[in-house]
């Protein structure tokens, strides 16, 4: 054999090692992404159409929510936020169109409190995906609802449901799981 084919034949070795690194690389980032985003995943891809644009698109989003001091609420500041969702719950049976507007409000809030920047309702659904994807498909259910209440076109069952849906993310926000669980258990028993 020549030195020119074994030079060729190391230079092909070669090319398909850093291809095979390069798929390797990707599908672990890609498997990364699906993992830490969920359902988030599959809704950047049917927005850019693209894969390599929809996990640019996830890996900007997390550098953007890396850079936010986000922490935990103080056990003072917790307490005043649940007595906030219980009024506002409790108000639901007199007057369910308030409380939805009251409960989208204290999810701004809270949000804030836990250091996420209050923006327009996408970004604030975005950055929330990055730490709570499953949650956030909630936050997205219940937005959707006080949309159409606001149009006049919710009725109190669907009211009943965004209630539902803002409990499951406050909870998340609030690290009060059990306040999902224990409702949801007594749902069970009616």
């Amino acid at each position: 054999m020549s030195t020119t084919t074994i030079v060729a034949i190391v230079v092909v070795a070669l090319v398909v090692a850093a291809i095979a690194v390069v798929l390797f690389i990707n599908t672990r980032r890609s498997q990364r992404l699906r993992t830490r985003f969920g359902p988030e995943y599959g809704r950047a891809l049917e927005e850019t159409g693209s894969k390599a644009q929809a996990e640019a698109k996830l890996e900007k989003l997390e550098r953007r929510v890396d850079r936010f001091d986000l922490k935990p609420l103080t056990p003072v500041v917790r307490a005043n936020f649940l007595a906030a969702w219980q009024k506002i719950q409790a108000r639901f049976v007199d007057d369910p169109k308030i409380a939805v507007t009251e409960a989208d409000k204290l999810i701004q809030e809270i949000m804030a409190a836990r250091g996420y920047p209050v923006t327009d309702f996408e970004q604030r659904a975005s950055d929330i995906s990055v730490n709570h994807p499953l949650i956030v498909e909630h936050y997205r259910a219940g937005h959707d609802i006080a949309l159409d209440h606001a149009k006049g076109r919710a009725t109190t069952e669907d009211l009943r449901q965004a209630m539902i849906h803002y409990r499951t993310l406050f909870a998340e926000l609030a690290g009060e799981p059990e306040l999902v669980r224990s409702k949801t258990a007594q749902a069970g028993r009616a």
